[in-house]
């Protein structure tokens, strides 16, 4: 994933025009706290036991109370780090390290490294996530095109699983299967954990570069982000899609909250699109949140139904010589954690 994202005048005015709503419940940025901190960053792990965010930072992962706006730790020594999985009950998390190929381990409780598990057959590990079923954690390798598979009661590396393409966001369905978009492919890839193999791979009609990925279990729909403004609802099962909506552009994380059963999509344009899910098949844009520039990755706390996002502010200078985008420094202490809610 590339730490940078894509704006275009077009898909911001195609974003204003997507339906709002004025109903009560409606979500607005309720709070934004000032962070500041070295390092950009891409993804967003909430861990609802403890009440923290976990944010990856370059080099290090920023751990932040989201209730107060509050820093309350670091995890140092973590290369080019993309994502944080967590597994609440082993007390443990991980991080993948895109700069030296490896996956980190930490005490969730005390925010202390444990080890360091390389992955020589995965290199520029990027998304990762954990399975609760198998107790197993995938750091999805965006240079090699596959799949490291790690033992997080062991702390070993298993497999690694060839994929189809470029891998981008996955999510795991709580029973064995893990699905992850291909964003080179326009697909989308089943992995069965407990053989260890892609068990299906689903093209992604209407779907270029498909980013963002979450799912609802109990309906058994997949909620894919893609960077042509549309987002995509699959049937898990069978991989064919049941539903199209528009979202802004930029898209780089999707999320549900099952008991409100809303879908999020975040876009880089600044907006953050609330999809209601009247059915398995039944969807609506219920509402586009204006949020900020560059708020593009997100967490979702599902006991608060609250949405954290996390942006900065830039300075831009004309494209380097032979380069067509403008070059983006990001101003110090700049960098801020958006908070979400209902009104």
């Amino acid at each position: 994933m590339s730490m940078s994202a894509k704006f275009h005048l077009s898909g911001l005015l195609a974003c204003l025009l997507l339906p709002l709503t004025a109903a009560a419940g409606d979500f607005e940025v309720l709070h934004r706290y000032t962070l500041g901190g070295e390092g950009g960053w891409d993804y967003l792990s909430y861990d609802a036991p403890s009440h923290r965010l976990f944010i990856s930072r370059g080099q290090h992962v920023q751990v932040v109370d989201p209730r107060s706006g509050s820093v309350v730790g670091d995890i140092p020594d973590t290369p080019g780090v993309h994502g944080i999985a967590l597994a609440p009950e082993l007390d443990k998390g991980f991080t993948s390290n895109g700069r030296d190929n490896s996956v980190s381990v930490f005490t969730a409780s005390s925010l202390k490294t444990t080890g360091k598990i390389a992955t020589p057959l995965g290199q520029n590990p990027d998304f990762i996530a954990y399975d609760e079923s198998t107790k197993q954690v995938l750091a999805f390798n965006g240079r090699s095109h596959n799949a490291s598979v790690i033992d997080a009661v062991g702390e070993k590396l298993v497999a690694t699983i060839a994929l189809a393409g470029k891998p981008e966001a996955a999510v795991p369905d709580g029973r064995g299967m893990v699905f992850v978009d291909i964003e080179d492919k326009n697909a989308l890839q089943a992995i069965n954990l407990k053989t260890g193999a892609v068990v299906a791979t689903w093209p992604l009609a209407g779907c270029d570069e498909p980013a963002g990925l979450a799912m609802d279990r109990a309906a058994r729909r997949l909620f894919v982000g893609c960077h042509n403004s549309t987002l995509l609802v699959v049937n898990a099962d069978t991989g064919k899609t049941v539903a199209q909506l528009p979202i802004g552009e930029g898209v780089d994380a999707n999320a549900f909250d099952a008991q409100r059963q809303l879908v999020f999509s975040s876009q880089g344009d600044g907006t953050l699109a609330v999809i209601h899910a009247a059915g398995a098949d039944s969807f609506k844009v219920q509402q586009t949140v204006a949020t900020a520039r560059g708020a593009r990755t997100m967490a979702v706390n599902a006991a608060d139904h609250q949405v954290y996002l996390v942006t900065a502010e830039f300075d831009e200078q004309p494209p380097a010589q032979g380069q067509t985008r403008p070059r983006r420094t990001m101003k110090p202490g700049s960098f801020t954690l958006l908070v979400v809610g209902e009104k």
